[in-house]
């Protein structure tokens, strides 16, 4: 190789590596704004996902705030549906044709697996009815009224020899729930002004 020959490669090998140069510089610029546009992007998302977060809290402070307000709508409707019927029954302790002699409200019993509350418990000296209440009785209402029925005895076996008498009072009944009372054997009590009618046939579920 000639000293020209070997001038122009060493010539042509800097102009390369001035090339190279350039391009590394201008890839580690692109590199940069890209590492930045993701940063300013990161913190944008960030900000997002925390006023995403802040605006669900929020919600659910809200959800809590109304589910608490129904919730004691409910409460305070079932305890003046309770108050009306037992204060009732102290002035006529009575369910259709069979009379009672004690009263007692919201009467809870736990023994073994088995825990209930009952309502509102009449007694005399042979029989007891248990009354389950409600503001507006529903059809899945008969279910809980038949399981504390069936499970009153076992609960409290000194009344074994008593009669067990079921009834459901509301301020409100759909026929179908009535009709459906009816049919099981049990008391349907229901506000009529400022006193209570009772309705019964003539199949009387007793146990």
């Amino acid at each position: 190789m000639t000293d020209d020959e070997l001038k122009a490669l060493v010539a042509s090998l800097a102009v390369s590596q001035m090339k190279t140069d350039v391009e590394l510089k201008r890839t580690g610029e692109i590199v940069k704004e890209l590492t930045e546009s993701l940063a300013k992007r990161s913190k944008v998302t960030e900000r997002e996902m925390h006023e995403m977060r802040e605006q669900s809290q929020e919600t659910d402070r809200k959800l809590d705030k109304v589910a608490k307000m129904i919730g004691g709508i409910s409460a305070n409707n079932g305890d003046i549906t309770e108050a009306f019927f037992y204060n009732s029954f102290l002035q006529d302790n009575s369910l259709g044709n069979l009379h009672f002699d004690d009263i007692t409200k919201n009467m809870f019993k736990h023994r073994g697996k088995i825990q209930e509350e009952y309502d509102i418990f009449l007694t005399n000296g042979n029989a007891i009815a248990i009354i389950e209440v409600k503001y507006k009785a529903h059809l899945n209402d008969i279910d809980k009224l038949t399981r504390k029925f069936n499970h009153f005895k076992k609960l409290f076996p000194i009344y074994q020899d008593y009669k067990l008498y079921g009834a459901m009072a509301s301020f409100s009944f759909n026929d179908d729930v009535k009709e459906s009372l009816l049919k099981q054997g049990y008391f349907v009590v229901e506000r009529c002004g400022e006193l209570i009618k009772t309705e019964n046939n003539d199949c009387l579920r007793v146990a």
